[in-house]
């Protein structure tokens, strides 16, 4: 008899914790996430830099990669200067920290100097794509990342008279 209400006593509490414990597994909180990129002022007519994909990275291995809803299109970074920016992706995405983002970029990059429009070649970034150090905590419902394209100082011409895209890049 002792058993019977013992066990009468325990199984609601039993049942009410299995029960808290299961809405607290579902209750993950998102941030809804937005990619921006800007850029600094550069002596040339456009430089165009076409971007596929935006992912981000939650982990240091390379297994935990989200793609983003990406805009994806050829970009002038030079109509994103003194303060424009333009809309990359966004997309809602677990909160947590993002520890790397990566630009996909596409064959259709071009630097235009003197009304002559030259291929932009760029290594390996429409493979595996640009990738670039985060590290932020996602703590609120929206949140935002501005990659600052600076075109300045990531062309290059070469001897041959091409031009090679070796981006740097800032994150604000």
């Amino acid at each position: 008899m002792r058993n019977t209400k013992m066990l009468v006593t325990m199984l609601p509490i039993a049942f009410c914790l299995m029960l808290f414990s299961a809405c607290t597994k579902n209750n993950q909180k998102t941030s809804q996430l937005s990619i921006r990129m800007t850029d600094a002022p550069f002596d040339a007519q456009e430089v165009n830099v076409e971007i596929k994909e935006v992912r981000v990275n939650f982990a240091s291995d390379t297994l935990s990669w989200v793609s983003l809803p990406t805009n994806a299109k050829v970009y002038n970074l030079l109509g994103l200067q003194n303060g424009v920016d333009t809309l990359l992706a966004t997309g809602s995405i677990p909160t947590g920290t993002v520890q790397q983002l990566r630009l996909v970029l596409g064959i259709n990059n071009s630097i235009k100097i003197n009304n002559i429009t030259y291929p932009l070649s760029v290594a390996s970034a429409d493979e595996s794509g640009l990738k670039i150090k985060v590290s932020k905590e996602l703590k609120a419902s929206l949140e935002k990342i501005l990659i600052d394209f600076d075109a300045n100082l990531s062309i290059i011409q070469t001897g041959n008279g091409t031009y090679k895209l070796k981006p740097v890049i800032k994150l604000k």
